[in-house]
C-alpha cells in the first residue's frame, strides 16, 4: 500500500465533517485548568483528512474511543494514538503539519518528523498491526477516534488528561465532545463502541445514553501499571467476555 495523498480541503466524509464542526466548537471553548492547549485536528489536518479518506469510510462494526492525545502521538500526527512508527511505516499515510499558534519550549510539534515513540499508541497500534499486517483488514471493520482531540500541558510542559481537569472546564468542554462523538456512531453505525480506558468508556457511555453497546478495554498508557505487565492478554479477557471480535 502507498502512501495516502488526499487533496487537502476536499475531503467531505460525514466523519471529516463532524470533526471539523468539533474543532470549531472547541475553538470557542475556555479551558482554565491547562496553561498551552493544542489542537492537532486543526494544526495536522493535512494526516487527519488523509487518515479518514484512507480509512473512515462506510460502516463499521467496532468503534474504538481513546481519551486524548498524547504529546508524541495524536499531538503529532492527528492520528488518534498516532505513535509516529506506525502512522507512516503500517497505515501509509503522510502530509505536512503546522506549528500550532503556541506551543510550550519543551513539546515542540515536529509532525511526522517525530523522533519519540508514544508507548500507549505503540501498544495499540502494534497489536493491531500484528493481527493485520495489511491495516485495510482492520479498517474495513473497526474505526477509531479520541473523545477529546484537545491535548493540554500546565506550566512545566506535564501532560494535563481531561479527568484531571477543574470541574468547570469539563462542564464546557464535554457538550461539544458528546455531540461530536454521536454524530460519528451515527455515521458509521457501529454495532459496539470500544472505550480505551476508564474516562473514555464512561465518556461514550454518558454521550450514547444507551443507544449503542459499550465496552471498557483497559488504556495502555505506561501510567497504568496494569498495563504495563499483562496488556495484551486483559484486553482479549474483557473483548472476549463482552462478545467482541478480538482485534489485537
Amino acid at each position: 500500500m502507498g502512501s495516502v495523498r488526499g487533496s487537502l480541503g476536499h475531503v467531505t466524509s460525514p466523519v471529516m465533517t463532524s470533526l471539523d464542526r468539533l474543532a470549531r466548537r472547541l475553538a470557542r471553548v475556555e479551558i482554565e485548568g491547562a496553561a498551552y492547549v493544542y489542537n492537532p485536528l486543526v494544526y495536522a489536518r493535512a494526516v487527519v483528512e488523509r487518515y479518514v479518506e484512507a480509512f473512515g469510510g462506510g460502516k463499521k462494526e467496532l468503534l474504538l474511543v481513546g481519551m486524548n492525545p498524547g504529546p508524541f502521538g495524536m499531538g503529532q500526527t492527528g492520528v488518534p494514538f498516532g505513535e509516529v512508527g506506525h502512522v507512516k511505516n503500517w497505515m501509509k499515510l503522510d502530509g505536512p503539519v503546522k506549528r500550532p499558534r503556541r506551543v510550550h519550549p519543551k513539546r515542540p510539534i515536529e509532525g511526522l518528523a517525530c523522533e519519540r515513540s508514544e508507548v500507549s499508541g505503540a501498544r495499540l497500534w502494534g497489536a493491531i498491526a500484528a493481527r493485520h499486517p495489511d491495516p485495510r483488514d482492520f479498517f474495513a471493520y473497526a474505526f477509531v477516534v479520541n473523545y477529546c482531540p484537545l491535548m493540554f500541558l500546565d506550566e512545566g510542559a506535564r501532560n494535563v488528561t481531561p479527568d484531571a481537569l477543574k470541574r468547570a472546564d469539563r462542564d464546557r468542554l464535554e457538550p461539544p465532545c458528546d455531540a461530536a462523538l454521536r454524530d460519528i456512531v451515527g455515521c458509521l453505525a457501529p454495532r459496539v463502541v470500544i472505550g480505551v480506558g476508564n474516562y473514555a468508556t464512561a465518556s461514550a457511555e454518558r454521550a450514547l445514553g444507551g443507544s449503542v453497546r459499550v465496552v471498557g478495554i483497559l488504556h495502555p498508557s505506561p501510567a497504568n501499571p496494569k498495563a504495563n505487565t499483562r496488556w495484551l492478554e486483559t484486553v482479549r479477557a474483557s473483548l472476549a467476555k463482552g462478545g467482541v471480535r478480538a482485534f489485537v
